[in-house]
């Protein structure tokens, strides 16, 4: 088999030859970098209680989320929250009827943008919210395959801001043993090419 394999490759063009070896050093470059970054995905909440932080940012992206968020203001681990990215037909009212949260604390202590259309954005906004405010450490609450990007995007627009993950899960999203569920897989896949996008844009691998 590896003698015929061999022959044909001897075969090839030269130019040819190039480019499918071009081809597979990026394809196995690609393979490496995905599977380091399917590992930086927390698996679990961290069982030691979570320091308290100045306030907490939640990524919109699904109730559960926001669910998250609200427990951890709740039992005082930030003492405001922003929630980024809130679609625009939705009111802050709204938003608190369709959450079973403290609605007293949830009108004096929770915060909304409507202006954040992705992780870039929410960068940007959480930056000028955290600098109008004084905040020096932040929350993050996101789901856990979207914490990497996040907290590099995040990182890049406060650098002096001290920021620490807490990951979402979600049922339909199998973490552990991933490569047997093509939804995850999928998942997985486009979260880490927009994660080397955000390494290309913001030069290079940041230490958050």
């Amino acid at each position: 088999m590896y003698a015929t394999v061999k022959s044909i490759w001897a075969k090839l063009p030269r130019k040819l030859r190039l480019v499918l070896t071009s081809l597979l050093v990026v394809a196995f470059v690609y393979s490496c970098g995905f599977l380091w970054f399917v590992s930086e995905i927390p698996r679990s909440v961290q069982t030691t209680p979570q320091p308290s932080s100045d306030a907490i940012v939640v990524l919109t992206g699904g109730p559960a989320r926001i669910d998250a968020a609200m427990g951890l203001l709740t039992s005082g681990k930030g003492a405001r929250l922003l929630v980024s990215g809130v679609h625009p037909g939705v009111t802050k009212e709204e938003l608190s009827d369709l959450l079973s949260a403290d609605k007293a604390l949830f009108d004096c202590c929770v915060d909304m943008d409507w202006r954040a259309e992705d992780t870039i954005g929410n960068a940007a906004e959480t930056a000028a919210w955290v600098d109008a405010n004084g905040f020096q450490s932040l929350l993050v609450v996101t789901s856990a395959y979207h914490l990497p990007r996040a907290l590099r995007e995040l990182g890049h627009t406060m650098p002096t801001t001290k920021l620490t993950g807490h990951p979402v899960f979600h049922d339909g999203v199998r973490l552990d043993e991933w490569w047997l569920y093509s939804g995850t897989s999928r998942l997985l896949i486009a979260e880490y090419s927009k994660f080397l996008l955000t390494l290309v844009r913001l030069g290079g691998l940041e230490e958050v």
